[in-house]
């Protein structure tokens, strides 16, 4: 079998990237398997704005046993965090750099680097591996240990060894337009600094939607991007099991309320806030119809982001609904009982309460241009569940006005949009046929939207060119 690794460049022990990887592995590599774990480093030593994981990560009880996740600290020392937030800094606005900083850049890069490249070669010789899966790692958020990526590749694939990197993007420069106060996080292109695939014969690239082929096709590298869509989970069995239920008296759900989930890490342009406060007007409303009230479970971790949290927590005091809000601080890639023997549970199975009570789902971005495709919509499909959806400019292309949701109105009446999304559930709840063919018509369109046939086409040609005319599992799916 093809031993793949994972670098991912989030600096989180859970994200929506990582719980597609998952999808891609479960389909196209086997079950995850336990007593072959993927060897992963998820960045954790190069993202000092993720203070709750910098520098070494989360604690185990965070990864399923077939992910082995790294805690090398390739550099240390009390000015790491200040220097590579600062390169990072430099990087994005390059443009106004003269050549003397330019020059001295340069060197800080180097600098880094070095200790980067030593590790990876030792890391990916250790594990004997075929193919690296960088997710996220074109982004400039530490462009040293992207560098530092691509040298030890070279020297690992330089003499023809089959096999390679597989970067595999969900957000490029242009259309991630991330700002930390007035600053914009990223380059809008690439510049000097930022090493782009296509730089050695071992690499290749993957894109998640054709708008980010596009801006991928202006870039200065010979090498072009293959769009891969996102792999969707499988849909969830109805009904609820002993860990369900238990999970709903852990989070003192009662039996006959509805769960909405906000499937977003608690991130400032994720639109956590939106959320709350529409929330707030569906228990408003509920109440005025004398039915029950929902409860909100937010998928992310409180530490991500301090600042934004506290934020999001005044936002839910303001409302009065901070009693109701359920943080899950990061939802798992499996679900499992922690060391304190309470249920966390995974995408999946919360898409399951989800349908089980009747709920839905919550996804307001607050910036129309950071979102490359919003999945919140989508897995609501999956499940059957109804959403409520914000303001972004990729659900026109990967959505379209003809999906059944409760969209937010450009006037602010979050009220109206939460009669709509209240209306939506009742309608699911009580087997409405107009809602039922809607929902057919989303699952259609998410199905074209997100076809596993590139990703088996993909993955067919990882393996043949690694074990020669092999060809990938069946999908259990049988997608």
């Amino acid at each position: 079998m093809v031993k793949i690794a994972l670098v991912c460049g989030d600096g989180l022990p859970v994200s929506g990237l990582l719980t597609v990887f998952r999808n891609v592995v479960t389909r196209f590599h086997g079950r995850p398997d336990p007593h072959e774990p993927v060897p992963a480093d998820l960045g954790y030593s190069w993202r000092p704005d993720k203070p709750a994981f910098f520098p070494d990560g989360a604690g185990a009880d965070c990864y399923p046993p077939w992910l082995r996740v790294s805690r090398a600290r390739p550099c240390a020392g009390p000015d790491l965090a200040g220097e590579l937030l600062d390169v990072r800094r430099q990087v994005a606005r390059a443009d106004a750099l003269g050549p003397g900083e330019r020059a001295r850049l340069h060197r800080r890069v180097e600098a880094l680097a070095g200790p980067y490249r030593s590790y990876f070669s030792e890391w990916l010789h250790e594990h004997d591996v075929d193919w690296v899966v960088a997710v996220n790692m074109t982004l400039s958020d530490a462009v040293p240990v992207t560098l530092a990526l691509h040298r030890a590749a070279e020297e690992r694939w330089g003499g023809g060894r089959p096999g390679g990197v597989l970067f595999w993007d969900h957000d490029l420069f242009g259309s991630y337009a991330v700002h930390e106060g007035d600053e914009r996080v990223y380059p809008p292109a690439p510049n000097e600094f930022t090493p782009l695939p296509g730089g050695h014969p071992a690499h290749r690239w993957a894109v998640v939607s054709e708008a980010l082929r596009a801006e991928a096709s202006g870039y200065p590298t010979p090498l072009e991007p293959v769009t891969v869509p996102n792999v969707l989970p499988e849909a969830p069995p109805e009904g609820l099991e002993d860990r369900h239920t238990e999970f709903l008296e852990q989070i003192g759900a009662a039996p006959d309320q509805p769960l909405l989930l906000v499937p977003v890490r608690v991130f400032r342009v994720k639109g956590v806030e939106i959320s709350v406060r529409l929330f707030s007007r569906m228990r408003q409303v509920s109440r005025e119809q004398g039915r029950p009230e929902p409860l909100l479970l937010v998928f992310g971790d409180l530490g991500e982001d301090p600042d934004y949290t506290k934020e999001v927590l005044d936002e839910a005091s303001q409302e009065g609904v901070l009693d109701h809000v359920r943080f899950l601080d990061g939802v798992p890639l499996q679900s499992h009982r922690g060391t304190d023997l309470r249920w966390r549970l995974d995408e999946v199975d919360l898409l399951r309460v989800g349908a089980a009570t009747g709920g839905g789902v919550l996804f307001t971005p607050n910036r129309p241009d950071v979102e490359s495709v919003g999945l919140g919509p989508a897995l609501a499909t999956v499940a059957g569940l109804p959403s409520a959806v914000g303001d972004f400019h990729a659900f026109s292309d990967i959505y379209g006005d003809a999906f059944l949701c409760a969209r937010l109105h450009r006037d602010g009446d979050l009220r109206r949009t939460a009669e709509e999304m209240l209306g939506l559930m009742r309608a699911r709840v009580g087997g409405e046929p107009w809602f039922a063919e809607a929902m057919r018509r989303n699952r259609a369109r998410m199905d074209s939207h997100f076809p596993v046939e590139p990703w088996r086409r993909l993955w067919e040609e990882l393996v043949s060119g690694t074990e020669g005319a092999v060809t990938a599992p069946e999908d259990p799916a049988g997608a």
